[in-house]
């Protein structure tokens, strides 16, 4: 995978495998603080401590990293469990800050606690295979586009995420397709549209009432 450098100094990959980079190359970062952080975490932490999150595609680990730096500012506990299908190699991850390099070479399948206030479950699972006997209050949305994985973005698969949420759980994500929207109200959510990023109109926080 080519590493690009991003407008705000950030690191992202460009996949040859789905023809899309991982994040915004107008700022990876600026990106995942925006949709995930802000709009995610932070929002959450008003409903549950210790916050259970899932993240649908672990991919460069920043979203993880974030949250994990975010959630010792705010003094909220995080179970985090990032689901992964193709993860990094370390010749790949190697180009991320250091920082980052942890949650890399942590093992799969097991709980690992990084902070008092962060502890982490890589697990290597598409999507349509990972079960959960857990519920979470906040799910972050990261899969490669529709144009890319059409599969991940049906009605079917958002219908999963609402009953693996807890009430007043969100979902966040950076696509705010017509055709997203309408699978996410269709499986029960409430649609916000939010400001984005830099070079993004619009984002999407859905909403699990009651």
């Amino acid at each position: 995978m080519a590493v690009l450098k991003t407008t705000d100094g950030s690191v992202t990959f460009y996949s040859e495998k789905f023809g899309q980079t991982y994040h915004s190359i107008y700022g990876a970062k600026t990106e995942s603080e925006r949709i995930y952080i802000e709009l995610g975490l932070e929002y959450a932490a008003r409903f549950s401590s210790p916050i259970p999150i899932l993240e649908i595609g672990f991919g460069t680990g920043l979203n993880a990293w974030l949250t994990q730096k975010r959630a010792q500012d705010l003094e909220v506990s995080v179970d985090y469990t990032g689901i992964e299908a193709y993860p990094l190699i370390p010749e790949e991850y190697l180009a991320l800050p250091q920082e980052i390099h942890v949650l890399h070479q942590l093992s799969w399948n097991t709980w690992h606690t990084i902070t008092p206030y962060f502890r982490v479950l890589k697990q290597k699972s598409l999507l349509e295979e990972f079960k959960s006997n857990s519920l979470f209050q906040l799910i972050y949305f990261d899969a490669f586009s529709p144009e890319a994985q059409p599969e991940l973005w049906s009605e079917d698969v958002f219908r999963n995420m609402y009953n693996s949420l807890k009430p007043n759980g969100v979902l966040t994500t950076y696509c705010s397709k017509v055709l997203v929207q309408r699978n996410l109200k269709s499986a029960g959510f409430t649609v916000e549209k939010h400001k984005g990023p830099p070079h993004k109109r619009e984002v999407i926080r859905a909403i699990k009432n009651g």
